[in-house]
């Protein structure tokens, strides 16, 4: 079982980049499962139901979310019939939609988890460590299971990996838009990487207009993020080779691209 993993999209360049690379990494890597963090999709926060739409319509199998995954109100109105969506588990507040979905791939059941971490985020969320437990308590069927860990500190995220090492098959971790270069099996077989990166706009500062992030986060303007829409296009991405009969991962390879401004 090959998985195919996208970093988190931003903006409809991040969009456009997934869809002018997947065909070719589909032809070259032949993956089975193909998963996007999906969080910052929408205008670089929130994902609506069109761009949920166009990047099912794209290939791509199943999008996870983090913790923008309500900054755009018409999740409200799709995510308990968005069958390929996966918002955060460990959310405290009712929410619509699922935490853990399963996914029938050739016979071979594939289980798609979203967790929040909680060092230096905002949300306040039930312990991920629990939440996860408990999910693994309560389902001891035997799948492939792809963790996406949506946390800020690296700290934290290799911790949580370490912690379900041997008991799931891949714990990819996303948020902070930028590939780091940690990507492997843990001594029990469980595929790592504190982050996967991010898809979108190559030359700028976590896929927005790099002034603008310079603005604010140098110079304390309030100016907002933009997203330079003609720059580059990059995708991040991981490869997780998985064994069909244990469930642990075999491999994990780094994937990261860059095109033109058409994508090319």
């Amino acid at each position: 079982m090959k998985v195919l993993f996208f970093g988190d999209i931003v903006g409809r360049i991040g969009r456009n980049a997934v869809k002018h690379f997947l065909p070719s990494l589909v032809k070259k890597y032949q993956p089975d499962f193909v998963i996007a963090n999906g969080e910052n999709a929408t205008h670089g926060k929130g994902l609506i139901e069109k761009h949920y739409n166009e990047l099912i319509d794209a290939g791509v199998d199943a999008i996870t979310l983090g913790n923008h995954y309500m900054s755009k109100n018409d999740i409200n109105n799709y995510i308990d019939r968005a069958t390929c969506l996966i918002r955060p588990l460990n959310l405290i507040n009712d929410f619509g939609g699922v935490g853990s979905q399963v996914f029938d791939v050739n016979g071979i059941k594939v289980r798609v988890t979203n967790i929040l971490g909680v060092a230096f985020m905002k949300q306040e969320v039930n312990s991920p460590y629990l939440s996860l437990k408990e999910l693994l308590d309560e389902n001891e069927e035997d799948v492939v299971h792809i963790v996406d860990f949506h946390a800020e500190a690296t700290g934290e995220k290799l911790c949580f990996g370490n912690v379900f090492d041997g008991q799931v098959s891949a714990v990819v971790c996303t948020h902070t838009h930028v590939q780091t270069n940690d990507a492997r099996v843990l001594e029990h077989g469980t595929a790592y990487i504190s982050d996967v990166g991010m898809c979108g706009a190559a030359n700028g500062v976590l896929g927005f207009d790099k002034e603008t992030v310079i603005g604010k986060t140098i110079f304390g303007s309030d100016q907002r993020f933009e997203i330079n829409q003609d720059d580059k296009e990059m995708v991040n991405a991981v490869l997780i080779d998985i064994d069909d009969e244990n469930k642990l991962a075999k491999s994990i390879i780094t994937i990261n691209l860059v095109g033109d401004s058409n994508g090319k």
